[in-house]
């Protein structure tokens, strides 16, 4: 596990040391610049709606499989995992952790990874269907040369990367237990996902509607004059780059496919990555609450073990009924 995880960061970083590179200095440095008191205070706004909705979430799938989670502890244990994603490599280090607490919480912790799992996966799949669908609906004179292609590979090559992933996870165990697991995952997915769909797909759209008006306020920072039909699909395929879990801290195939992108546009590959860089920079600005949840879990101590098994059947109606 340890190996495969710094091996991800190792690929990220490769990843990123060839993008540094490739570009200009003065693409990365300048971005520092751009970045001022009035797109921190955005950033932490935009940041703590996509946190909430993100974290309402996992709330819905973890309260459907039978796990209890309260909202103020979801949008907690979900900023803290924001920000440990940030500044670990691999991206994935602050979800694994929280799946691993919520489990003890909940006393169930095969249940409470499988949640965070369901959780993240209903997110990545609404972001590739809207890639997807922003790529062969809108118009080729609109979207630029190439960019389709663009699109199709980063869409190929994180494919390839999930097959190639859960192969190897699949490998490594004999098929009694791989096949339970199988069978358990399918059933949380069913009540967690399926049963609960329409509230999982409205969450998802509305966090990931937030992340592109983050990136889209990158983007005029940076001098980025195109219309926003325009910049919505690369945005949302520089999103889709930085949810491949080899990156360090979001950092690496956001920047190579958001240059490509925007050369693919006719935008500027350098003017792509430096947009990047700016999002990533409001981004953690964006996490920084989530080192104070940080800072105050480690004063209070550990977590109380079964707390929370088997108490949440009716938190998920009482959630929806309040409406989002």
């Amino acid at each position: 596990m340890r190996i495969r995880v710094w091996l991800r960061g190792l690929a990220g970083a490769a990843i990123l040391a060839g993008v540094v590179w490739w570009y200009p200095i003065e693409v990365f440095t300048d971005a520092f610049a751009l970045v001022d008191a009035g797109a921190i205070a955005l950033a932490l706004g935009v940041g703590a709606a996509t946190t909430v909705l993100s974290a309402a979430r996992w709330r819905v799938v973890a309260c459907a499989v039978g796990l209890r989670l309260p909202l103020g502890r979801a949008v907690a244990d979900y900023y803290r995992a924001v920000f440990l994603n940030a500044v670990l490599p691999a991206g994935v280090l602050g979800d694994v952790h929280r799946a691993l607490l919520h489990g003890r919480y909940a006393g169930d912790l095969p249940r409470g990874v499988r949640a965070v799992v369901l959780e993240r996966l209903a997110g990545q799949v609404v972001l590739a269907l809207t890639a997807a669908a922003l790529l062969f609906a809108l118009p080729a004179a609109l979207l630029g040369p190439g960019l389709r292609a663009v699109g199709v590979s980063a869409g190929v090559v994180a494919v390839l990367a999930a097959g190639t992933a859960l192969g190897l996870a699949a490998g490594r165990r004999r098929r009694p237990r791989w096949w339970r697991a199988l069978r358990a995952a399918a059933a949380d997915a069913r009540s967690g996902l399926w049963s609960h769909r329409v509230q999982v797909v409205v969450l998802s759209a509305a966090a990931l509607a937030g992340y592109v008006v983050l990136f889209l306020v990158a983007a005029r920072l940076a001098g980025v004059t195109a219309p926003w039909a325009q910049l919505v699909p690369l945005v949302v395929l520089a999103l889709l780059a930085m949810s491949l879990p080899v990156n360090v801290g979001g950092w690496g195939p956001r920047e190579a496919v958001a240059g490509l992108a925007f050369g693919a546009a006719g935008l500027g590959a350098d003017q792509g990555v430096t947009v990047s860089v700016v999002y990533g920079l409001l981004a953690l600005v964006a996490a920084l609450p989530g080192a104070v949840v940080l800072v105050l879990r480690a004063a209070q101590g550990r977590e109380v073990p079964g707390e929370g098994l088997h108490q949440g059947g009716d938190q998920s109606t009482s959630f929806v009924g309040r409406g989002q």
